[in-house]
């Protein structure tokens, strides 16, 4: 596995765009784990390391690597990771850096060149520690960045896809956190190419959007579930739901359709 960008990302590491595209905060204090999660550091240059946290259900199950939104971080996931124990999947979500644990700076272009590292990691761990299960990437809003990026780069390696409130186009996201894209000059093909990246990755695929969504609309969603060339995909409207309320009118939908990728990825 190459450890390579080959998009140029520098415009999006302006800081006019860093300020409105990461909101990186500490985690306070030290979580009280479950017996079943376990916190692992991945080096992704010399002196930096992204924190994870791995919520473990079984070695023979799927296994979800998960890239979060850009105000979250892995604790704030906690109580979720037994949830997804309960329906068979081993839960493992990542940061950025400078996001909870982690230490470094983010960028735009950290964030694509790291989530490269973070899949070899995994990957090899997972053999390492005799893990069976079929791996998963699953990114919620800005993580849909890296996901996409991941599945086009190493399709054999991934055996299912889900994006969560993801982006098919990177002006309009930008434009509405505030950024003033004439200014910067930017144009869609300087974006991170995530309606491109879909393209590459034809297998189980499933989309998941919030009908209201006020941040990434619908929209988005259908773009990138009618670009997607998987045999199996599914796009799961939650109605009424907005981004960050979706768990509240759809989480029943919501983990039934995951279980569902879970399950068929592991028949393949």
């Amino acid at each position: 596995m190459e450890n390579l960008l080959t998009a140029d990302y520098k415009l999006l590491d302006s800081p006019e765009v860093l300020m409105y595209l990461f909101h990186p905060r500490a985690e306070m204090g030290h979580s009280s784990l479950s017996k079943n999660s376990t916190d692992i550091r991945i080096p992704v240059e010399e002196g930096v390391f992204i924190s994870g946290r791995l919520h473990l259900k079984d070695k023979g199950v799927p296994t979800i690597l998960f890239f979060h939104g850009n105000g979250e971080i892995v604790s704030d996931y906690d109580g979720l990771g037994p949830l997804y124990n309960q329906i068979g999947i081993n839960f493992l979500p990542v940061d950025y850096r400078g996001y909870g644990q982690s230490n470094g700076i983010p960028t735009s272009s950290a964030m694509m060149k790291d989530c490269h590292t973070i899949l070899k990691h995994t990957l090899e761990f997972l053999s390492s520690e005799g893990f069976t299960g079929p791996l998963l990437l699953m990114g919620r809003s800005l993580g849909s960045a890296s996901v996409l990026e991941l599945a086009s780069r190493y399709p054999k390696d991934v055996k299912g896809l889900i994006l969560e409130s993801g982006f098919a186009y990177t002006g309009p996201l930008l434009s509405l956190l505030g950024v003033n894209l004439e200014k910067l000059g930017f144009e869609e093909n300087k974006g991170f190419g995530n309606l491109d990246k879909i393209k590459a990755y034809h297998g189980p695929t499933l989309i998941i959007h919030a009908e209201k969504d006020h941040i990434i609309p619908y929209s988005d969603g259908q773009a990138l579930f009618e670009a997607s060339p998987a045999s199996q995909k599914i796009l799961l409207k939650i109605p009424k739901a907005n981004h960050n309320d979706i768990f509240i009118h759809g989480f029943k939908e919501y983990m039934m359709e995951v279980k569902k990728l879970a399950d068929s990825a592991s028949l393949l």
